[in-house]
């Protein structure tokens, strides 16, 4: 049995950890419940889009990629996005030449042909996602703390609320705006409880995971930051303008390094040089692990990297399912839809809590102006 002294601290630690990171936590959580349908979203905003054919077969990505470098000379095409069960137009997105470093155009072009159709007028999806991911210019790890603090108020919210099923169906609607507020606090909390713990679980581990990823690789390669370095060739060849592999013929060899591969992007580095490099990453067939990735040599067509989910260990295996999960674009529409709906608890449970701690506070101090009016009238008629 807790303790009262001890249910008190965590009643307190429970308001301030949500006094603190509300208002971040309701901007996260109720962009990510919208970002959901990002995709839906883009061809929302532009609906010529959503107008263009979709192809059974789409255009070999060797054409797509011949009409880019015709529409844009010069240009520097970094990725190329495949057709999807929602969007049914290829996608790429191009540097053009003189623009900023941070600039990119994004463009579309028809599934079927690859002919290119123009630039993309609105990215609102995509923005919506890095607010949720980045909160536009943050780094990943602050939407990961806002994951952590999220599982201590559901745990300190469970042990607060101890009698959680007598609260399941507890709905006080003629009472006072904070008994009223609260109940729809603990309902909110209770019924999307599983759904709560998974968002912030996988919200906490892509948003933290790198970074601890990161220190350790530091950590293991710090040893050897004393070693000598390679020596540079000179002459420069790395720039120098080679042919290429058929992109298509790399992508089926992508595909015979990882069985299954269903490509959603193809990331193009240094194309056109001895050192170009064609990245492949996706989905694969029939299996809810994401990003399965091969980067393979453009010049010779030989794999570099390759990382199968499947067969690199548990923890990648791990790593791989929680983008899945937490962004909850595996099961179709309908899933979506009950994503949305219940992504929509935590931001209400943000604001709700805010008002009840508001409330609770004026009631306060109501209280006190009222004891000090009663003691000056006492003193006064005294």
């Amino acid at each position: 049995m807790t303790s009262q002294r001890t249910l008190n601290r965590l009643f307190t630690l429970h308001s301030w950890a949500g006094i603190v990171t509300g208002l971040l936590m309701f901007i996260v959580c109720f962009s990510g419940a919208v970002v959901v349908f990002k995709n839906e979203i883009d061809l929302w905003a532009n609906p010529s889009l959503a107008q263009l054919p979709r192809a059974e077969k789409p255009a070999p990505l060797d054409a797509v990629l011949a009409q880019l470098h015709t529409h844009y000379p010069g240009a520097t095409v970094e990725t190329i996005a495949l057709p999807d069960a929602v969007n049914p137009s290829y996608f790429a997105f191009v540097r053009e030449r003189g623009a900023p470093a941070n600039t990119r155009t994004k463009v579309a072009l028809r599934s079927d042909t690859g002919t290119v159709v123009g630039p993309v007028d609105s990215q609102l999806g995509q923005y919506l996602r890095m607010l949720h991911v980045f909160l536009f210019f943050g780094p990943r790890w602050i939407v990961g703390f806002l994951g952590m603090a999220m599982l201590v108020l559901i745990a300190t919210g469970i042990v607060i609320h101890r009698k959680i099923l007598a609260e399941l169906f507890t709905q006080r609607w003629g009472r006072s705006f904070r008994v009223v507020m609260s109940d729809l606090h603990k309902s909110a909390g209770i019924w999307g409880l599983g759904f709560h713990i998974l968002i912030a679980a996988t919200g906490a581990w892509m948003g933290l995971a790198p970074l601890f990823e990161q220190d350790y690789k530091y950590v293991i390669t710090s040893t050897d930051a004393t070693a000598p370095k390679p020596a540079r060739k000179a002459g420069g060849d790395a720039t120098k303008p080679v042919p290429m592999q058929s992109l298509d013929a790399l992508y089926a060899t992508a595909q015979q390094a990882v069985p299954g591969l269903e490509a959603r992007y193809v990331s193009l580095r240094r194309w056109g040089t001895s050192t170009a490099e064609a990245g492949f990453t996706g989905n694969l067939s029939n299996h809810l692990a994401s990003t399965a990735r091969v980067d393979i040599h453009a010049t010779t067509g030989t794999p570099k990297k390759v990382h199968d989910p499947r067969t690199a260990g548990f923890w990648s295996l791990v790593n791989g399912l929680m983008e899945p999960l937490h962004f909850g674009d595996f099961g179709g529409l309908a899933l979506k839809w009950l994503y949305f709906f219940l992504g929509m608890t935590p931001a209400f449970l943000s604001i709700s809590g805010t008002l009840i701690w508001l409330d609770a506070r004026q009631q306060r101090r109501r209280e006190a102006e009222a004891t000090q009016a009663t003691a000056g009238g006492i003193a006064a008629a005294g």
